[in-house]
């Protein structure tokens, strides 16, 4: 297996990997919002967990995506086309596949313990997220609807209710309600993502959504799901089911209306999206962070 160690920090994608924190953070304001008080160890382990399981998925997209040829006709972005190592010859194909299932035992180790310390309730969320990430790149990108909604599915109601769990030993409603904004937000995140690569994916068999419907109909999606995002809020706390502090969140709106107003008229045109690729990254972090920072307060 060759490749510096630097190599192998650079497979994980660590500049992405700052969403877990962030999700989990959403979790954590969630039980500090009802108790008044967090357990900081119980956080750092769930942290660790999350974060390996990140890198898991990373590592084990580059593996599939190299081995199934799709990376030969990638157009790698600074947000989309994965890390390049592969492809470079800087690592080889079984080191990142080895990589990914040593971050995936460190997540798995983790749930152990939490198994231990709460009981078996925490599968609800930690069997699907570990399915998530085994059969994502190769399965689930080959249905539409799937390849939707399991980027938000893992980061929002998984890793936002597992870390409610972890540090609760229960499940919440508002919790619950708090995990569809960074869900939302993450599928959202992972559509746009896919729009440099779709001839590429096309090629490799991939069946996502983009390949089935185009940019157009596509662009529509995810403009959609980003006024979803900032619907749910709203009615979450007209509803009671979170606190007025968490419209906070709703800070980072005009930014997103920007990108939206951008992805419309300019969804086809790698150039101009590319720093509209960087704008979504930019309030798909900020719209849950300021969340937590609401609940917080709260």
């Amino acid at each position: 297996m060759r490749g510096a160690l630097t190599d192998y920090v650079q497979e994980t994608r660590p500049q992405f990997l700052i969403l877990t924190p962030v999700c989990c953070l959403v979790g954590a304001a969630s039980v500090y919002w009802k108790n008044g008080a967090i357990n900081l160890l119980y956080l750092a382990v769930a942290l660790v967990g999350g974060i390996a399981a990140h890198a898991a998925v990373n590592a084990l997209n580059d593996y599939h995506d190299y081995i199934s040829g799709l990376d030969l006709h990638t157009t790698t972005t600074p947000f989309s086309g994965g890390s390049g190592l592969l492809p470079a010859g800087r690592l080889s194909a079984t080191a990142a596949l080895v990589l990914g299932a040593a971050c995936l035992g460190v997540t798995l180790v983790v749930g152990v313990f939490f198994l231990v310390v709460h009981g078996p309730g925490l599968l609800w969320v930690g069997l699907p997220g570990v399915l998530l990430i085994v059969l994502y790149t190769k399965y689930i990108t080959r249905s539409p609807i799937l390849c939707l909604l399991a980027p938000g599915l893992g980061f929002g109601p998984c890793m936002v209710l597992g870390t409610y769990f972890v540090l609760q030993g229960s499940y919440d409603l508002n919790a619950a309600v708090a995990s569809l904004i960074p869900g939302f937000l993450v599928s959202n995140l992972l559509l746009l993502n896919q729009f440099p690569d779709i001839e590429a994916d096309r090629i490799a068999g991939r069946r996502h959504l983009l390949v089935l419907c185009g940019q157009n109909k596509c662009a529509l999606v995810y403009a959609a799901i980003a006024m979803l995002t900032y619907a749910s809020i709203v009615v979450a706390v007209a509803l009671k089911l979170l606190p007025v502090l968490v419209l906070l969140a709703l800070l980072t709106f005009p930014l997103a209306l920007k990108t939206i107003q951008g992805v419309l008229r300019n969804n086809e045109q790698l150039t101009v999206l590319i720093p509209l690729l960087g704008r979504n990254v930019a309030y798909t972090l900020a719209t849950p962070f300021l969340l937590a920072m609401g609940l917080f307060m709260s």
